[in-house]
C-alpha cells in the first residue's frame, strides 16, 4: 500500500505547486483592484554636493578679490580683544550661516551649545538652545510696562572669557519670559544669491505685486512691501532712513533694505561688535568695555582695498558676490516627479506668493546686471495668521506678517519657518494655514494649503520632491 500511496502524494503535491505557480503568474499579470498607497512624506535634507558657497559667475579679478576677502572675514572667529560682546549670540557669521556651505543657515550641530563655555565662558545654555536644534536668537514681545520691545536679547555674555576680567553680567531670564508667553525666536536666513536680490528694482517688485490681481483676490492673498521707516534696532524697528520710502527686502520681515545695513546690524546685534553703521555699544557697562568704540571701522591708514575696508563692508561684498544655490534636476524622486511638482506648485497657488523668478536691473556689476533671480519669493510681507504670528512689529510689517521666504536652496535646509520649529517640510507647509482670532486675522495662505491638502498623495509627493530639489 505504501508503494501505491507514495506516487499519489507526489502527484498531489506537484498539482498543488503547479496551481500555486499558476496563481502567482495570474496575480502578476492581472492585478487586483485594491491599490495600496502610502502618505506623502518629506524626502529630507538633500545629500550630495552643496551646490552653493562659491562666487557668482562673471566676476572680474578685482571683484573676486573682494569676494575672497569678505569670505575670510565672514568665517573669522571673534574674541573679546576684537570687540566681541559684551552680549552676543555667537562669535562668527559662518557659525550661524553654515548649512550646506558658508552663507547658508543653521547646521546639524548647533555651535551655540559649545560656545557657552568657550574661552572660559560661564553662561548657562538657554533651554531653547539644543545640540541638534537650530541656531536661535531670542526676542521679547513686550517690555514689563506693556510697551513694545521686539529687540534681540542675547543668549551669551563675555563674562569669564579670556580678556574680560572684571566683567559681571546677568543673563536674561528666558524661562520667565517663556512662561509669560513673551519669548519668540528667529533662525538665520541664508544669504546665497543675496546680491541678486539686492539688485531687484522696486518697480519689478511692485509690478509683480500688481500681477494676477483677480486670482490673488480669489485666494485671499494680499501682501505689501515693507517700506523703510525710521527706528531703532534695539526696539526691533527697521534701521533705515524713513525719508526715501524704498522697499526693504532682507530678514524675516524684510526689515533691512541693503546688505550693508543687514551686515552692520548683524555684527552689532549677533556678535556685539559696534561698527560704522551702529557705533554705540548695546551693553554699555563700563566694567565690560575692553576695546575702542566703535570696535570695527575702515582702517584709514591702509591704502589698499579691500584690505583696509571695515568688516561690515567685507561682509556685504561677500554676500553680494555669493552665487545662488544650484537646484538638482533629478533628486529627489527623479526628473519627471520634479517636473510634475513644479507644475503643481503653480496650479495649487504656491507661486502667487513664492514668485519663481524676478529680474535685476542694469547694475554697475556686470555679473549682477539684468539677470533672472530664481528666488521663489515676491519679497512682500504677508499676513500669516495667529499660528505663525510672533507679535513683533518691524517697520511696515505687523506682528503676524512675514516676508515670503525665498525657497531657493530649500532642498538642503534642516529647519523651517522663522523660529525653526520643525525639520519636516510637510509640517512647515501645514503651519501656513491658520484661522483668525481676536488679535490677528486668518492666514493669506489658507486657500493654497487647502488646495495642497486636497491633492492625491502621489501629487503631494511630487510637489515635495520639487521643493527639495531646489
Amino acid at each position: 500500500m505504501k508503494s501505491v500511496r507514495q506516487p499519489q502524494r507526489i502527484f498531489a503535491v506537484a498539482v498543488f505547486l503547479l496551481l500555486g505557480v499558476a496563481g502567482l503568474l495570474q496575480a502578476q499579470t492581472f492585478p487586483t483592484t485594491t491599490v495600496i498607497t502610502s502618505s506623502a512624506r518629506d524626502p529630507g535634507v538633500r545629500g550630495g554636493a552643496a551646490g552653493a558657497g562659491g562666487p557668482i559667475a562673471g566676476l572680474t579679478a578685482r571683484q573676486s578679490a573682494f569676494f575672497t576677502e569678505g569670505q575670510g572675514e565672514f568665517v573669522s572667529v571673534e574674541v573679546v580683544a576684537d570687540g566681541l560682546g559684551p552680549r552676543m549670540n555667537l562669535d562668527s557669521c559662518a557659525g550661524c550661516h553654515a548649512q550646506p556651505a558658508t552663507g547658508g543657515t543653521s547646521p546639524f550641530v548647533n555651535p551655540q551649545v559649545a560656545f557657552a563655555s568657550k574661552n572660559g565662558g560661564t553662561d548657562t545654555v538657554p533651554f531653547f538652545i539644543k545640540p541638534d536644534g537650530p541656531v536661535r536668537e531670542a526676542r521679547f514681545k513686550f517690555n514689563g510696562d506693556g510697551t513694545r520691545d521686539g529687540g534681540v536679547h542675547n543668549t551669551a555674555t563675555i563674562e569669564g572669557r579670556t580678556g574680560a576680567a572684571g566683567c559681571v553680567l546677568a543673563e536674561s531670564d528666558f524661562a520667565t519670559q517663556a512662561a509669560d508667553n513673551n519669548l519668540i525666536f528667529r533662525i538665520p536666513t541664508p544669504v546665497f544669491g543675496a546680491g541678486l536680490v539686492e539688485r531687484i528694482p522696486d518697480s519689478v517688485i511692485l509690478a509683480n505685486q500688481a500681477a494676477s490681481t483677480s486670482t490673488k483676490k480669489q485666494f485671499g492673498i494680499a501682501g505689501h512691501p515693507n517700506l523703510v521707516v525710521s527706528g531703532r534696532t534695539i526696539t526691533g524697528s527697521t534701521n533705515n532712513n524713513g525719508n526715501d520710502g524704498t522697499i526693504a527686502r532682507f530678514g524675516w520681515k524684510a526689515q533691512n533694505q541693503t546688505l550693508l545695513v543687514f551686515s552692520g546690524e548683524a555684527y552689532n546685534v549677533e556678535m556685539g561688535i559696534s561698527n560704522e553703521l551702529f557705533q554705540q555699544e548695546r551693553e554699555q557697562d563700563p566694567h565690560c568695555q575692553f576695546v575702542k568704540v566703535p570696535n570695527d571701522v575702515t582702517d584709514t591708514e591702509v591704502t589698499t582695498t579691500p584690505a583696509g575696508l571695515g568688516a561690515i563692508e567685507k561682509f556685504a561684498f561677500f554676500q553680494r558676490f555669493l552665487a545662488p544655490p544650484t537646484p538638482s534636476p533629478y533628486t529627489p524622486g527623479g526628473a519627471t516627479s520634479i517636473s510634475n511638482g513644479r507644475r503643481l506648485f503653480v496650479s495649487t497657488g504656491c507661486a502667487l506668493c513664492h514668485t519663481p523668478t524676478l529680474t535685476t536691473d542694469n547694475s554697475t556689476v556686470a555679473a549682477l546686471s539684468n539677470r533672472p533671480v530664481n528666488l521663489f519669493s515676491d519679497i512682500l510681507v504677508h499676513a500669516m495668521g495667529p499660528g505663525l504670528a510672533d507679535n513683533i512689529a518691524q517697520g511696515g510689517a505687523e506682528g503676524d506678517e512675514f516676508r515670503t521666504a525665498p525657497l531657493w536652496g530649500l532642498g538642503q535646509r534642516i529647519f523651517f519657518l522663522h523660529d525653526g520649529r520643525t525639520p519636516d517640510l510637510i509640517q512647515a507647509i501645514q503651519a501656513h494655514k491658520s484661522a483668525g482670532d481676536a488679535t490677528f486675522g486668518p492666514s493669506e495662505a489658507n486657500a493654497v494649503i487647502d488646495n495642497f491638502n486636497e491633492l492625491p498623495e502621489g501629487k503631494k509627493q511630487d510637489l515635495l520632491n520639487f521643493l527639495r530639489s531646489l
